[in-house]
């Protein structure tokens, strides 16, 4: 039986060397057979070295940039027996990433990717006062046939206006240009990109109107233009944008009214309007909303009603937040219907009238801010509720708000709250009288009056005789 095992042990090693072999002859063929068009290699390397510098000789240290020796962060694929680039990302995302040196060059043989379906740029323009660079305005249409993917984030060294020839780009699906240095208008021809689902140009210094166009972008799914100096009123056609999930405009200086429009958003699960100069109110299209997850609209001099929604429609709300915004009313009991809801902002409006006990009912609510009102009355929370939810139950700063003292323990009351005023007890009802001698001897004399003589007072009748005193008191103030 040893000798049988040794044998097929053999076997099996010189058939495992066959097929090594066999794998290894097999892949330096195909890799022979399948080389990078030359063409493609040489753009390639003068495309990265003008980002990354003269240094970078691509050909000694990449010479199968698409096969046994890859680039980092650059991709490939095959079309018509060769190798050509498909996605190149440049700064400092991956491991062993393409850093950028100081001055960095826009190169043509870029555009000479034919085949690129993706391009990104991260941290690499970063010295606006240095070393500032502008996107080339000219050539981009060479990769309009392909380019599904362009993306400037984190480069504030990244200045002047979007080129108009961004418009060409008619296969784009993702058009991010996220903190960067750019500025001017928000450039129309981008309405034309039809295929786009991402827009992102957060965080630049765009200013002016959002364009009427960009209304025509129906496939889209993710709208961002915050944190610009975007103004004027939001245009109606915006209301087209019926597949959109994410629409974050705040950090704005846009004004006029919510438009009616948007209740035709049904898939929005994101509306972020937040510091901006919006007016006239809640509009009733908000509670047509129905896959709202987060609404967040503080700090814009809304003001309105509270109440003129029907807030438990939005079932699906897991945010709201109305912050500062100038709201009157009381709170409407039908928002203890949101049953998702975690985070609750109300503070620093005119809110008014007493909060209903039904809020402490949430059962995921983890935040609500109410301070900063004129709510009134008192707090039928629990003690436990006080306790799970510490500093994030805010009710501070509404002066006419207290919470009873008898319910709630000294650990667990609301920060910020006063405790109710006690019922005036029998001690009390003394306070109007003399204090000191002057209150003893009025004591002395309301015995004296009842026919008792004063060294009665002593001991247990003192005692009696007082709080015989202090009924007599009391139902004075009743005659």
């Amino acid at each position: 039986m040893m000798k049988t095992f040794n044998i097929n042990s053999h076997v099996i090693l010189v058939l495992c060397i066959m097929s090594l072999g066999v794998w290894c002859y097999g892949e330096a063929d195909y890799n022979d057979a399948v080389p990078m068009e030359e063409g493609e290699k040489t753009a390639l390397y003068s495309a990265i070295q003008g980002f990354v510098g003269n240094w970078w000789n691509g050909s000694d240290l990449y010479p199968d940039p698409c096969g046994w020796t890859p680039v980092q962060g650059v991709s490939c694929d095959l079309f018509d027996g060769l190798w050509y680039v498909t996605a190149l990302s440049i700064g400092p995302l991956l491991d062993n990433y393409l850093d950028c040196a100081p001055i960095v060059e826009f190169r043509p043989q870029l555009f000479e990717l034919k085949h690129l379906k993706s391009l990104t740029f991260f941290s690499c323009f970063v010295s606006p006062h240095e070393h500032p660079i502008i996107i080339p305005g000219k050539n981009w249409e060479k990769l309009a046939g392909n380019l599904e993917t362009l993306e400037f984030r984190s480069n504030p060294g990244l200045i002047g206006k979007v080129p108009s020839s961004f418009g060409s780009l008619i296969r784009l699906q993702s058009l991010v240009l996220l903190e960067n240095g750019l500025t001017g208008e928000l450039p129309r021809n981008v309405g034309n990109l039809t295929k786009l689902k991402r827009l992102v140009l957060a965080a630049n210094r765009f200013y002016g109107r959002i364009p009427d166009n960009f209304g025509g972008l129906n496939e889209l799914l993710i709208l961002d233009l915050s944190r610009n100096l975007l103004s004027g009123s939001l245009p109606l056609t915006l209301g087209g944008l019926s597949s959109l999930l994410k629409l974050d405009l705040s950090n704005n200086q846009l004004v006029g009214s919510l438009p009616t429009v948007m209740c035709y958003m049904k898939n929005l699960t994101l509306l972020d309007l937040r510091n901006n100069r919006f007016s006239g109110g809640l509009t009733k299209s908000l509670q047509e909303m129905y896959s709202l997850e987060e609404m967040a609209l503080s700090n814009n001099p809304i003001g309105g009603d509270l109440q003129g929604l029907e807030w438990h429609s939005l079932q699906n709300l897991v945010v709201l937040d109305l912050s500062n915004t100038g709201l009157t009313g009381e709170i409407p009991e039908s928002i203890a219907e949101l049953k998702r809801l975690r985070f609750l902002g109300l503070r620093g409006n005119r809110l008014t009238g007493n909060l209903s006990p039904k809020l402490a009912t949430l059962p995921c609510v983890s935040a609500l801010y109410l301070d900063g009102n004129n709510l009134t009355g008192e707090l039928k929370f629990s003690g436990w509720f006080y306790g799970k939810m510490g500093r994030r139950f805010g009710a501070w700063n509404n002066p006419n708000l207290c919470y009873p003292v008898g319910l709630v323990s000294t650990g667990h009351a609301p920060y910020g709250v006063k405790p109710c005023q006690q019922e005036v007890s029998l001690v009390e009802a003394t306070t109007n009288s003399k204090s000191g001698d002057d209150n003893f001897n009025q004591n002395s004399h309301l015995v004296a009056s009842l026919g008792f003589p004063s060294y009665v007072i002593d001991g247990f009748w003192r005692f009696y005789l007082v709080q015989v005193f202090m009924i007599v008191q009391l139902l004075n103030c009743f005659l």
